[in-house]
């Protein structure tokens, strides 16, 4: 089944070939928000390659491949893979990929004393509140969903949600 959420989403270039990625965005792939900000920053990867995007809402998303973060794990807060395996999260990974776009100066001021802590704080309250400001069902609710879709799935068949 597709959904119109799913066919709005942004290219998925987890199956990218180009092995000069520096870092994997870890991204909800059904989250509006979350589209707007990945859509922004393919534009400034301009075909470099230097993200992959990794769309966690996609049924073959596989964690095994990226870092061992579960879908419930990327869900709850934003995840990103390292090129050496390190996984990052929260604030920190806008950080890391707008610094290695060549845009790091736009959340340079995160790092500063006060504003920095200021932000990570903003960030906790606002990765609570993704799901219901989006007006989406609360994570525990997505993850059940998530499971019942991929149990229905015969092992033939790709599964699509």
């Amino acid at each position: 089944m597709t959904t119109t959420a799913s066919r709005d989403r942004a290219p998925n270039s987890d199956s990218s070939t180009t092995d000069n990625w520096q870092i994997k965005l870890l991204y909800d792939g059904d989250c509006p928000l979350c589209l707007r900000e990945v859509n922004f920053l393919q534009k400034k990867d301009a075909g470099r390659g230097l993200v992959q995007f990794v769309d966690i809402a996609d049924a073959a998303y596989d964690p095994s491949q990226h870092g061992g973060v579960d879908f419930e794990t990327a869900m709850g807060r934003i995840h990103a893979v390292l090129a050496d395996g390190t996984v990052i999260k929260n604030v920190e990974v806008f950080r890391r990929i707008y610094s290695i776009l060549g845009i790091g100066w736009m959340y340079a001021p995160t790092r500063w004393p006060i504003i920095g802590p200021l932000v990570d704080k903003l960030y906790d309250l606002w990765a609570d509140l993704r799901l219901q400001v989006t007006g989406r069902p609360s994570l525990h609710t997505l993850v059940a969903e998530r499971q019942a879709r991929l149990n229905s799935c015969s092992a033939e068949e790709r599964c699509r949600l």
